[in-house]
């Protein structure tokens, strides 16, 4: 990976949404590491030096993305605000729950790339 290009994680377990998150971040200058579950991510989180993060709310593998968001408190607090959401459910009790309780940006799926963009830029700051 190139140090100079600022990394995104995205944690995505539907393979099209994957695609089109890396595609609208790669064509807008930031570079992308992508895994399937929450799990995953805290291996990754670990040891990789990233920008941010873009989680989707509800990962296989038992690890969501509010333990994500916990996770990233307790052990990359750096990060700790710099967790974008992605959600297809937002009127589900527990999504709006750990909205409300980690104040962390979000975008519904379906989304538009512009929207999705606008939101890492305010999170993540614009690739240089």
């Amino acid at each position: 990976m190139n140090s100079e290009v600022p990394v995104v994680l995205v944690i995505e377990d539907e393979v099209s949404v994957m695609a089109y998150v890396k595609a609208a971040l790669v064509r807008s200058g930031y570079q992308v590491v992508g895994v399937s579950s929450g799990a995953q991510a805290l291996e990754v989180l670990k040891t990789g030096d990233y920008l941010g993060v873009i989680s989707d709310m509800r990962t296989p593998g038992g690890v969501h993305g509010s333990d994500v968001y916990d996770w990233l408190q307790a052990h990359r607090p750096e990060l700790g605000n710099k967790l974008i959401f992605i959600t297809g459910d937002i009127v589900n009790e527990d999504t709006a729950a750990t909205l409300r309780r980690t104040g962390s940006p979000f975008v519904e799926k379906p989304f538009r790339v512009q929207e999705l963009i606008a939101v890492v830029e305010k999170t993540f700051g614009r690739p240089q």
